[in-house]
């Protein structure tokens, strides 16, 4: 029998993994990988573009958009967790003030942009007048067509200003929501995740679909396209955003080199009595 070369094997696998279902692509990816040792890696990466940012005076800008319990937030904090607050902040508004409601619409937001050498993580941002405002009836119907005209211009100005600005939408099925609203219910620890306005947009699963059908009819414009994550699982979903936000900026490692700790001074200092201070009870010895 004649022994295949590798292109020959390396087509083969590619036939392969054509025929595999999505289930048993995600069993290959966690047989072969350790989400924890590649989320550790991309996070080592991401330090490096953090610096990156900072050192080149950056604007970057970076929104999360998706139904709830898509596992956005998820996604922000294995994102943020080994970077400096100071150079990447998350900005998740409330409910506009009296005064904001008078204001232009994108006003607030413009608020929270990036200065050079900042990156910006926004969970929910001004798209949420083409879904909740428009869905829930809190803005009118000539606010929410004004809206599906006014969002692309506004963005390709900040473009043009200089900001690097990239969408992610996190796409989940009926049954997954359903599953994780069912999770929440039941753990303490998350059930303020739900609102009563989750449960309501629950039972308008339909008008959303449409509502976010429609949005990206309107918005997903060449100078900032709409990315789709699979968040069908969280774990896959975390690494695919982050491995794909990675390859959107150019980068290379500005890592400063390791300090060396200098001495300290040798002096007459004393250090005051323990007992002499107020400490808190030492419960877990």
């Amino acid at each position: 029998m004649r022994k295949k070369n590798k292109q020959e094997s390396k087509d083969g696998d590619a036939r392969w993994l054509s025929v595999l279902t999505e289930e048993q692509k995600h069993v290959r990816l966690g047989r072969d990988c350790s989400y924890k040792k590649e989320l550790r890696r991309l996070q080592v990466e991401l330090v490096k573009l953090q610096e990156w940012v900072r050192q080149k005076g950056l604007r970057v800008v970076v929104l999360f958009e998706g139904r709830d319990a898509a596992g956005k937030g998820g996604a922000i904090k294995r994102i943020t967790e080994s970077l400096n607050p100071r150079i990447c902040r998350v900005v998740a508004l409330g409910v506009p003030t009296e005064r904001e409601k008078t204001q232009w619409y994108f006003q607030r937001y413009v608020a929270h942009l990036p200065a050079q050498g900042e990156m910006v993580l926004f969970d929910r941002s001004w798209y949420n007048r083409a879904g909740v405002e428009h869905v829930m009836n809190f803005c009118s119907e000539p606010e929410y067509v004004e809206f599906l005209h006014s969002c692309p211009e506004f963005e390709r100005l900040l473009v043009r200003s200089g900001i690097i600005l990239v969408k992610y939408w996190f796409s989940v099925s009926d049954e997954e929501q359903e599953r994780r609203f069912q999770q929440r219910m039941h753990d303490v620890t998350k059930r303020w995740k739900l609102s009563p306005m989750d449960l309501e947009s629950r039972r308008r699963w339909v008008e959303f679909s449409r509502a976010k059908d429609e949005m990206f009819a309107y918005t997903d414009i060449k100078q900032a396209p709409w990315y789709v994550v699979n968040a069908e699982r969280k774990k896959q979903a975390r690494l695919n955003v982050i491995r794909h936000l990675l390859s959107l900026i150019p980068y290379e490692d500005l890592t400063p080199k390791p300090l060396k700790l200098p001495p300290v001074e040798k002096t007459k200092y004393i250090r005051p009595p323990m007992q002499d201070q107020t400490l808190i009870p030492e419960v877990y010895c």
